[in-house]
């Protein structure tokens, strides 16, 4: 009940205050597993993500355990997200992240680890790309477009879920090839929400 208020909250004020639209909810899929996978530009943009998709999907994104240390925010945070360890391969994240998974459910990611302070995308790290290569669940690619302004249209911009090729390497050199290759195309598929892009 607590969650469902506050997202109610939250939804009428991105929409008054940040003027958030959505586009591409034809493309939402109606259940999970599934892996919503956004760029991040903002430490709001899991509350603009989160309340732009369906209610359904119950998403737990990942989020840095520094925000856990907070017992205030831990509460509030327990029931839409989940700590990593930023610092290191935090495995018991991944562990978590292929939990909810196999049990048909959402995470959220982002795959960049941080906020880009141009709003353009950097380089992504390997956790996202691994956590879809290894456990088969569609990606869903969702484009934050700000900035966050009070007046300025906000867009959630949403595309076509996709996959990531299994991964399936033995040596050092194979997974670092693979997981690099797993990245461009999630990139690509981020790149091609941005309504931006071609006037580059």
């Amino acid at each position: 009940m607590l969650y469902w208020f506050v997202r109610f909250v939250f939804g009428i004020v991105f929409r008054l205050i940040y003027r958030q639209r959505v586009y591409g909810r034809e493309l939402l899929p109606e259940r999970g597993p599934l892996i919503i996978c956004s760029n991040h530009i903002n430490w709001r943009d899991p509350i603009a993500v989160g309340i732009a998709l369906p209610l359904r999907y119950k998403i737990k994104f990942m989020a840095k355990k520094e925000l856990f240390h907070n017992p205030v925010m831990a509460f509030l945070l327990k029931r839409a997200a989940f700590p990593v360890d930023r610092e290191k391969a935090d495995f018991g994240a991944i562990r978590r992240a292929f939990k909810i998974l196999k049990e048909g459910g959402v995470i959220g990611l982002f795959p960049e680890g941080t906020r880009s302070k141009t709003g353009k995308l950097q380089k992504l790290q390997e956790g996202t790309a691994l956590i879809a290569g290894r456990s088969g669940a569609p990606v869903l690619p969702v484009l934050v477009v700000g900035p966050y302004r009070i007046g300025h249209p906000l867009r959630i911009i949403i595309g076509p879920t996709f996959h990531i090729p299994n991964l399936d390497y033995r040596k050092r050199e194979e997974r670092k090839a693979q997981l690099e290759a797993a990245n461009r195309i999630i990139l690509e598929n981020l790149k091609a929400l941005d309504p931006a892009a071609g006037d580059e």
